[in-house]
């Protein structure tokens, strides 16, 4: 943890904290990200006032989600300064986009370059993103972008359905022409792979030298160089490829944080809703061919294990599912490392679906700052989950930080893309001795993976003293109530005297 870091992003925080937090009244959280919403009509077409001089695009198939990057030298060759530039999407494309990041491939200073999905016409197939650029572009002048980006829910397994002990293959369709709203002078793809076990792929007319497209160089396909293409020009292809690991998706995410002082205290919770998105079982699963396998076979495209890299000092982890506590599970904790293995209690194969719930609770001290102004500023990862070779794609995210009863004035900050937060706002969470509720920062995510992993989400909130002993006090006015009542009911007269005769 570096408390810096912490205290220097809280400080930030403070000059727009005041007026955000007096007018929320407790209905929504403030944010330093802000970003404007603009419907495009279905005949909206970009101006044509930039040219992609040069684009590399760089598609990697390596884990269970597809990233892309864009490197593009960008020239304007209208008369006029420009600050806006689009990349196209189909509107499939779009519902599963996530983690779009834009920065200057030569000025790591610049910035920052804000992304954001234009509102558009459902009629259109071609929708938006708009990215705007930290200062206006002179005319004739160039800048080098870099786009990232990620597509979840990107692969198809052909064969659909193989036996368990066979070897998985995926497919994936792309345009060997990097989508773009302006002319493109000069461009490649390359496409990367887990492996070199690529053995089927589009194959395209080469030029110059090259007399066909792709060139394989051990796991990289490379389409092109290709000469001066249109704006919307494409070009499709595919490509067939294995993939010995599972194709893990966790379509719902709801991650739980509890801040507690008095108890010094943060308790995490998280429910995962997993699927495998590969190829489904031909037959009935087998358990003792599947023992067998383990031995003589290890790898497999079946998700056995998942492991959880916890922040140092976590304690107290515990590991349930929709029948109960699974007792497939370890976890070792030290002075260097806090890691949880966990294991289903089945093999989740192609299709199948397993939710399970995890927990463990830290000190506060590791999360937890007092301000100088007497506010308190919290840091926390915004997403944890599994560290897997294959990678995890999480579709919707659901991040509920519960503060103590009375927390006012909140405010939060996070370094996870703008573009993947989707809702923003405060809600009252009552549990046990609690007299108003407390409040709880919810934050919904979509299309996120396990790159984001550790992102930091701070939070700023103010805690009054009196909001502070309302607990204690009510604990303490209960207990006086039960030993007033059991003394009122202690000398109550319940028996009947006969009458003297």
């Amino acid at each position: 943890m570096k408390t810096t870091a912490v205290f220097s992003a809280f400080v930030s925080l403070l000059s727009f904290a005041s007026a955000a937090g007096a007018s929320s009244k407790k209905s929504s959280a403030s944010s330093d990200s802000s970003s404007t919403s603009t419907t495009l009509p279905a005949t909206f077409k970009p101006p044509q006032v930039f040219k992609n001089a040069n684009l590399v695009h760089v598609i990697s198939l390596e884990k269970n989600y597809v990233k892309e990057n864009i490197n593009v030298l960008v020239e304007n060759i209208d008369k006029a300064p420009q600050d806006e530039y689009f990349v196209p999407f189909t509107a499939d494309q779009m519902s599963r986009l996530g983690g779009v990041e834009v920065k200057d491939r030569k000025d790591a200073s610049a910035g920052p370059f804000v992304a954001e999905p234009v509102e558009f016409d459902q009629e259109s197939d071609i929708q938006y993103l708009r990215i705007r650029l930290p200062k206006p572009l002179a005319p004739g002048a160039q800048q080098t972008l870099g786009i990232s980006y990620y597509l979840l829910k990107a692969y198809k397994p052909l064969p659909a359905s193989i036996k368990q002990e066979e070897q998985q293959y995926l497919t994936f369709s792309f345009s060997a022409y990097c989508s773009s709203a302006y002319t493109t002078t000069k461009q490649k793809t390359e496409v990367k792979f887990p492996s070199g076990n690529i053995p089927d792929y589009t194959k395209l007319p080469g030029s110059g030298d090259v007399s066909e497209f792709p060139q394989k160089q051990g796991s990289k396909l490379i389409y092109g160089p290709f000469d001066e293409k249109p704006a919307g020009a494409a070009q499709p292809v595919s490509v067939r490829f294995e993939f010995t690991k599972p194709v893990t998706h966790v379509s719902r995410l709801e991650r739980d944080i509890e801040v507690s002082h008095w108890g010094g205290n943060v308790a995490f919770e998280e429910r995962y809703t997993l699927y495998h998105r590969g190829a489904n079982l031909s037959s009935l699963f087998n358990r003792v061919k599947w023992q067998q396998a383990q031995y003589y076979h290890p790898t497999t495209f079946a998700l056995k294990e998942l492991k959880f890299p916890l922040r140092v000092g976590s304690v107290d982890a515990y590991y349930t599912d929709v029948i109960g506590n699974v007792s497939t599970s370890h976890f070792r904790t030290n002075k260097r490392e806090a890691l949880l293995e966990i294991k289903p209690r089945y093999p989740v194969f192609g299709g199948w679906k397993f939710p399970f719930t995890i927990g463990w609770n830290s000190d506060a001290k590791n999360f937890l700052r007092k301000t100088a102004t007497g506010g308190f500023v919290l840091n926390v990862p915004f997403l944890e989950g599994p560290r897997q070779p294959e990678g995890v794609e999480y579709e919707q995210v659901q991040l509920r930080v519960i503060l103590p009863e009375g927390a006012e004035n909140v405010r939060y900050h996070t370094s996870i893309p703008p573009s993947s937060i989707t809702e923003a706002g405060i809600e009252i969470h009552k549990t046990f001795l609690d007299t108003l509720g407390r409040t709880a920062l919810v934050i919904r995510a979509r299309n996120l993976v396990d790159d984001f992993r550790d992102r930091d989400l701070v939070v700023a909130y103010d805690y009054p003293l009196l909001a502070s002993l309302r607990k204690p006090l009510v604990v303490f006015a209960s207990a006086v109530a039960v030993f007033v009542v059991a003394w009122i009911v202690g000398n109550v007269e319940l028996k009947f005297d006969s009458p003297k005769k």
